[in-house]
This record gives C-alpha cells, sequence and structure tokens, in this order.
C-alpha cells in the first residue's frame, strides 16, 4: 500500500515537471510571435514613408509641367530634387527594413537561447528526478522482500501458536476430568463431601486463626511491657518557644522597668540611633510604648535576651546612652553572661557528681537554665534525668557515675546554635564527641530518641530516664480545657465499641480502663478489643507520651449458704 503510494507520487512529480517544460515553451513560442508582430510593424511602417514619398514626387512633377515659365527653378531641379527625396525614402526604408530584421533576429536568438537553457534546466530537473525514482523503487523492491520475509516468519510463527493452542485446549478439556476423578477418590476415602470438608477446615482455621491472633496479640503486649521503660518513643518537639498564645508571650518576652518615663527618650536617643545600635548588638527587638515605666524585650532566643535585659540594665543605672556605649555594654553583658552560663553548668555538674566534664560542655549545661520545653526547665529537667540514670544503674548493679553523665549530658544539643544541621540529639553526641566524652556517653546521647541504635545498657537508662522527667506530673504545662478534652475523648472511644459496659479515663489522661459485659465479650475477644480501641485512639487524637488501654473482663460466681 506504502510502495504503489510512493510511486503514484513519484509520477504526479515527473508530469508536473513535463508541464512546466511545456508552458515554458509555450511562452518562447509566444515572444517569438511577438517579435514577428514588431517586425511586420516596422515593415508597415517603411513602406508608408516610401509611398508618401513617391507621392511627393508624383506631386512635384504635377506642379512642374502646370508652373508657367519664368524666373524660378527650372523642371529639371524639381525633378532632381523629387528623385533625391524618393532615393532617400527608399534607402531610410530599407535601414529600416535592415534594423527591424536585425532586432528580430536578436530577440529571436534570445529568446531562443532562454529556451534553451530553461529546458537544459527541465531536463537536469527531470534527470535527478529520474534518479530519485529509480532510488525509491529499489528501496520500494527491498522494503516489499522484508515484508514478504516477514509474512513468511508470521505464517509460521501463527501455525506453530495454532499447534500450541490444539495441545492446550486439550489438556484444558482433560482437567476437569482428572480433577472430578480426584475429588471423588477423596470423598471415598474420607466418608466427606467436597462441601462437609471445606466447611470444617474453615471453621478450624477461623479457631486456630483467632487463638493465634489473640496469643500473638497478647505476647507483643508482654514484650512491650516488659520494654516500656527503656523504649520510650514519645518525641518531643525542639522548636522551643513558638507556642502562638499566651504561653509565648510569656516566654518570648522580658520586661525591663525604668525609674521613670523620661529614660525611653535617652533609650530611643536623637532620630532612633540608641535604640537601633542596642538591637544590632543584641538581637533583640525593643519595644518602647505607653507601658508606663518599662520596656519590652521581645525575642525567642532567651539567651540572647537576657544579656539584652542586663546591658540594658547597666546603661540605665550609667546614665550614658549613646551607640559607642551600647556596643561596649553588650559585651560586658555578654562576658557577664558567659560567667553565668559557666556558674550554672557547674553547679549542675556538682549537684550531680559528674566531674572531668570539658569547659564548652559546661557552658551549654549552663545555657539549658535558660530554656525552657513545654514549660519545663530544660536545666532542671537535665538534673532530674541524671538522678533517675543513677538510681536505676544502682538498682541493676551497674555505673552510677557513667549512667549520670550520659542522663545530665543527654540535652545539650538543644542549646547549640542553630546553624548546625540535625536533630538535637545528634548534634549534642557530636559536640560530646569532638570535646572528648566516651563512646558510651556519646552513644547514649546521640540513641535517647532512637534515631541510632542503642549499643549499651546507659542509652537505654538515659531514654527512660528523658521520658519519666518528662513525663512526671506537673513537669511540663498543659492547658485545663485541652487536659479535659482529652479525658471525655478517651471515654467517648471507649464506649462506641459493641460490648463495652463503662470506660474511666485515669492516671492523668495517660490510662483508659474499660469494663466489657462478660456474656458478649470472652478472653480472646477481650484482647481484640484492647487492640481496637488503641489503634482508634492513635488515629484519632493527638497526645504526648502513650496511653495505656487496659480491658477488664470480670466473671462473677455467688452462691448463698443457708
Amino acid at each position: 500500500m506504502g510502495a504503489s503510494a510512493a510511486v503514484v507520487v513519484s509520477i504526479v512529480i515527473a508530469v508536473a515537471a513535463i508541464v512546466a517544460a511545456v508552458a515554458q515553451a509555450g511562452k518562447a513560442r509566444r515572444a517569438a510571435q511577438v517579435a514577428e508582430a514588431r517586425l511586420s510593424e516596422q515593415g508597415e511602417r517603411a513602406r508608408a514613408e516610401a509611398a508618401e514619398a513617391r507621392r511627393l514626387l508624383e506631386e512635384a512633377r504635377l506642379a512642374a509641367t502646370s508652373a508657367p515659365s519664368g524666373p524660378g527653378p527650372s523642371l529639371a531641379q524639381a525633378t532632381g530634387e523629387a528623385e533625391r527625396l524618393v532615393e532617400e525614402a527608399r534607402r531610410r526604408a530599407r535601414a529600416l527594413e535592415k534594423e527591424a530584421a536585425i532586432a528580430a533576429k536578436e530577440e529571436a536568438l534570445r529568446l531562443r537561447q532562454e529556451q534553451e537553457a530553461a529546458l537544459a534546466g527541465d531536463r537536469k530537473e527531470l534527470q535527478e528526478w529520474e534518479r530519485r525514482l529509480r532510488q525509491r523503487e529499489e528501496s520500494i523492491e527491498k522494503r516489499a522482500e522484508q515484508a514478504e520475509r516477514r509474512d513468511a516468519d508470521l505464517d509460521r510463527r501463527l501455525e506453530r501458536l495454532a499447534e500450541r493452542e490444539a495441545r492446550l485446549k486439550e489438556g484444558e478439556d482433560r482437567i476437569p476430568k482428572l480433577e472430578a476423578e480426584a475429588r471423588r477418590a477423596l470423598e471415598e476415602r474420607a466418608g466427606l463431601t467436597a462441601e462437609e470438608a471445606r466447611r470444617q477446615v474453615i471453621e478450624a482455621a477461623e479457631v486456630d486463626a483467632r487463638k493465634d491472633v489473640a496469643q500473638r496479640i497478647r505476647k507483643v503486649e508482654d514484650e512491650v511491657q516488659e520494654r516500656a521503660e527503656k523504649t520510650a518513643k514519645n518525641i518531643i518537639s525542639t522548636a522551643i518557644q513558638r507556642y502562638a498564645g499566651d504561653y509565648a508571650c510569656e516566654k518570648t518576652v522580658t520586661v525591663v522597668p525604668l525609674p521613670n518615663d523620661e529614660v525611653k527618650g535617652r533609650i530611643i536617643g536623637r532620630e532612633g540611633r540608641n535604640i537601633r545600635a542596642l538591637e544590632a548588638a543584641t538581637g533583640i527587638d525593643l519595644i518602647i510604648d505607653d507601658t508606663p515605666e518599662a520596656v519590652i524585650l521581645s525575642g525567642y532566643n532567651p539567651v540572647r535576651r537576657e544579656v539584652a535585659r542586663m546591658a540594658l540594665e547597666a546603661l540605665i543605672a550609667d546614665g550614658r546612652i549613646h551607640p559607642g556605649r551600647v556596643e561596649e555594654t553588650v559585651k560586658k553583658a555578654e562576658a557577664e553572661f558567659g560567667k553565668r552560663l559557666k556558674e550554672a553548668g557547674e553547679q549542675a555538674c556538682y549537684e550531680a557528681g559528674v566531674h572531668g566534664v570539658h569547659p564548652e560542655i559546661v557552658k551549654l549545661l549552663g545555657a539549658l537554665k535558660w530554656r525552657t520545653s513545654y514549660g519545663q526547665n530544660q536545666w532542671q529537667h537535665a538534673l532530674e534525668a541524671s538522678f533517675l540514670c543513677g538510681m536505676m544503674a544502682g538498682e541493676l548493679g551497674l555505673n552510677v557515675k557513667k549512667a549520670k553523665r550520659a542522663g545530665l549530658l543527654h540535652d545539650i544539643g538543644k542549646v547549640i546554635d542553630q546553624t548546625a544541621e540535625g536533630s538535637h540529639a545528634l548534634i549534642g553526641a557530636e559536640f560530646a564527641k569532638r570535646h572528648g566524652e566516651s563512646p558510651l556517653v556519646v552513644n547514649a546521647i546521640a540513641s535517647h530518641h532512637e534515631e541510632v541504635p542503642q549499643e549499651t545498657i546507659y542509652a537505654a537508662l538515659t531514654q527512660a530516664a528523658d521520658a519519666i522527667s518528662g513525663a512526671r506530673p506537673g513537669a511540663r504545662r498543659e492547658m485545663v480545657d485541652t487536659y479535659l478534652k482529652r479525658l471525655d475523648d478517651l471515654e467517648r472511644i471507649s464506649n462506641s465499641f459493641p460490648g463495652v459496659e463503662r470506660s474511666f479515663a485515669v492516671q492523668a489522661g495517660r490510662e483508659v480502663r474499660i469494663l466489657v459485659e462478660n456474656g458478649q465479650i470472652g478472653d480472646h475477644e477481650a484482647v481484640v478489643l484492647s487492640r481496637d480501641i488503641a489503634r482508634r485512639i492513635e488515629e484519632e487524637m493527638s497526645y504526648p507520651g502513650q496511653i495505656k488501654v487496659t480491658v477488664i473482663r470480670e466473671t462473677r460466681a455467688i452462691e448463698y449458704a443457708r
């Protein structure tokens, strides 16, 4: 189909070229006819001039014959003049005829040359088209041969597929017969029909599956309960000071009292130079509004806010407030605050009984005193985790000092500058490693949120102590409305399941106890029910830590002695 179309297109192109050549020849013929017409016109003009000359000669002769004799030109002179004019007219006519003939020949020659050049170009184009047609014909012949070979190959494949399909169909026809024979043989040996056997197998499988599921769930829960203190998975956000309610206002601003409102003008300075210098040096925004005798320092970094407070109080006490004095005072405040950081870190090490800590790590420990997480002071949290680690290590017969050291340093990554990338656990572990802490302590810091595998028992103790310190009653701030809503949601979700008689949220919302009806819920169903309720709580609620789901199924046997 494609080959025949290509041949037709080639023939059409060749015919078009021939038609163009014929048109060019027609143009040449028309040009020759135009040249002949011009030549004829020039000859007619010459003949007309000759006739006019003869007419003038005859008039001259007549005038000479009829003219009276007398003075004036003679007849011979007039006749000579007339003959001269006639001869001149003849010469002009012959010259015009020659010129017309030459022009006609030149025009005919030019047209012939143009026609020959056009015909030569057409011949060359036709030869090129013939060459292309021959190439296309050869290509079409090759493709036709390839198509014939492919058709033959496809025919052979179709024959083989037909034979294979016939064999498969024959085998499929035999399968139902073989299945029926096998089914009859099994029924005869078992003494049951296929439907009865299927029903018994399904019933037995369902019983086994339920028992297996209940046993597996109970086993997993037992394992989780045994490892609860070691593998607490509560993920604590480290984006401190970002809650957008009243709590953020309390924790991101510092109020500096002023002796009088006149000091506000000196703090602002001429055209705001002093306040701009103070903000640039400390990185803290100063808010000077209508609040009487007070300036508000606003910033998310509590360390910088404390430095700004110290510098501003020093400037107010000194009374000299200008940009140069501001920079000098801020540097002194930073140096003084560095001493306070060191003192706070040394105090934490002293209270925890941890010695030989690098000075840079001591500074980070001191900076924890100006950090909070969910309202819990992180310096106090580090000490609590250290004490808890030490007590648990003592109960297990481990090295108490190593456990306390790991618990004290586990959150130092929270005060490292935000330019360090990664979680606070990994950042703190890397910092401790660079400053000479042992691999045991480094692993405990890095793995207390399970971001890396725990290599020692001290890492598990650090994780457990971190969770216990953050989860103890009163450790972290929680709004009363949120707390009450969580209790209501726990009881609502539990009561929505069939077979539940009553439910109680206890332990400050960290446990829900569910009483079920004894006649509807069995022992195995109780295990499955607790798992379903826990999954529903995970899907519908958001809460810190974990919530324990306890399903209670009570069996009472009552008899009276009379």
